[in-house]
């Protein structure tokens, strides 16, 4: 069988998107071409997430959906689900590549591709790559690119440790992440990525400059900068505690540097915890109009009791008071968040101490998500375990708090004039603040990836309605 196609199934976080670009591109140098339906392929990456049970579950679903539909296809499972032992994928996939090891993925994809590894059943893939015969590997240029791939740790540590090269455009999407950051050991109580993704490293800052001006010069408007822990920037440790004067400058030095990049539209900074946000990155948002005054502040839980038991490192009045000194430093800054819902010994005054924080910060927008055990974390194994019921019923009363308070923040820009990136040819688009913008009919000559300022006229569930 000759490897002429692939696709990609990722799943999970924007580090785990921004991998799935660069297999893409790795396969495109290797002289394939991508197609969207897997009955089509004759290779099928699944890039997974184990970050919740659905998560997994997905993966694994993704996984033999993909045998289902080309029996004879090779399918490779790589991502955070093949690197955490938890008995949730080698128990039930069988016939795969399976890639533990990150680093290898790379090596691994090119011998798959060439033909030196067989397919679903251990057979022989007899692949080439245009006129590259595999038994003339060696001399085929774009085999020896992926062979040579091979770094040392020290290199990796400097934040490539899928050995994958940087992005030269991030297909299908208007705005282009760009991971910065890799790894966490901060071993919250709930959470499973300190166990596939320990190694916490960062890339050098003039790699994140060319990578960032590669994406403007293949036309992407914006760019979010993202990682696992990216208030770690430049550390080696998330562990505050660890770092000198427990603070963290060098995010904001990186932004106050790719800020200046020519052309760069709009720069979005990913998830951050309080602590990380300091006088000097507020500077920062302040001296640059292009950075945009929104910031995803995790908070997970508004009890202090329920933080002490996640292992988080603040505390709620810290949370508000950072809040209040973003409020006083950007105007009317978007602040968007992560709760978790009826984690182990949530009582209900935790739970209202929740509800009460939220309403006092005013949040644009609240991602919920009802608490779910993970094999392998300290929280799967918690005492006071809260009915499915009650987390069901105080996750309906904040996603009702959450459309109040995101039709509240935006009621303040009725009459106003903002920015709109166009994301499809129907006609909507993110305003600076990020939230959605759908734009009336006569502006449907607007194309994707355009930035057209608009009025705000009105204020639905949904979003706001613009006119230009």
């Amino acid at each position: 069988m000759i490897i002429k196609t692939f696709s990609i199934n990722t799943l999970g976080c924007k580090v785990n998107q921004y991998e799935g670009q660069q297999i893409r591109e790795l396969l495109e140098r290797l002289g394939l071409r991508q197609v969207e339906r897997t009955r089509q392929s004759d290779l099928v990456v699944v890039n997974t997430c184990c970050v919740t049970h659905t998560a997994s579950a997905k993966s694994r679903q993704y996984i033999r959906k993909s045998q289902r539909l080309n029996p004879g296809t090779a399918v490779v499972v790589c991502g955070c689900l093949p690197r955490v032992q938890i008995d949730e994928l080698n128990a039930t996939i069988n016939n795969v590549h399976i890639v533990k090891n990150p680093s290898e993925l790379a090596l691994r994809l090119g011998q798959i591709v060439a033909g030196k590894i067989g397919g679903k059943d251990n057979g022989r893939i007899s692949g080439k790559i245009g006129n590259c015969e595999p038994e003339s590997h060696q001399t085929c240029p774009n085999i020896a690119i992926v062979e040579n791939s091979r770094k040392s740790k020290s290199e990796n540590e400097l934040g490539n440790p899928l050995n994958l090269q940087p992005l030269k455009s991030f297909s299908g999407h208007t705005r282009a992440f760009l991971k910065v950051q890799d790894g966490c050991d901060g071993y919250c109580s709930y959470c499973i990525v300190p166990k596939t993704r320990p190694l916490v490293c960062s890339k050098p800052p003039e790699a994140v400059l060319e990578e960032a001006r590669n994406l403007v010069a293949s036309g992407h408007r914006e760019i979010v900068l993202t990682g696992i822990f990216l208030g770690a920037y430049g550390q080696k440790t998330v562990r505050r505690k660890s770092w000198a004067g427990r603070q963290n400058d060098k995010l904001a030095d990186l932004l106050d540097k790719m800020a200046e990049i020519p052309n760069l539209a709009r720069i979005r900074v990913s998830s951050l915890e309080p602590a990380d946000v300091t006088p000097r990155l507020l500077d920062t948002f302040c001296k640059h109009r292009n950075i945009m005054p929104h910031l995803h502040l995790s908070l997970q839980s508004g009890s202090d009791s329920v933080l002490k038991k996640m292992c988080r490192q603040y505390r709620a009045d810290e949370f508000i008071r950072i809040v209040e000194l973003i409020k006083s430093r950007l105007d009317r800054p978007a602040i968007t968040t992560d709760i978790i819902v009826g984690f182990p010994g949530e009582t209900d005054a935790d739970f209202k101490q929740t509800l009460d924080l939220a309403r006092a910060v005013g949040f644009a927008k609240m991602h919920v998500f009802g608490f779910s055990p993970r094999k392998g974390t300290a929280a799967a194994s918690m005492q006071g375990t809260v009915d499915n019921r009650v987390i069901k019923e105080r996750s309906k009363m904040l996603h009702h708090l959450n459309t109040e308070l995101g039709r509240k923040y935006r009621e303040q820009f009725v009459g106003e004039t903002a920015e709109i990136l166009i994301e499809n040819d129907s006609g909507r688009g993110r305003s600076e603040r990020y939230f959605m913008v759908y734009l009336d009919e006569k502006c449907n000559q607007l194309k994707r990836n355009e930035l057209v300022r608009v009025t705000l006229v009105e204020n639905n569930s949904g979003g706001m309605l613009g006119k230009a």
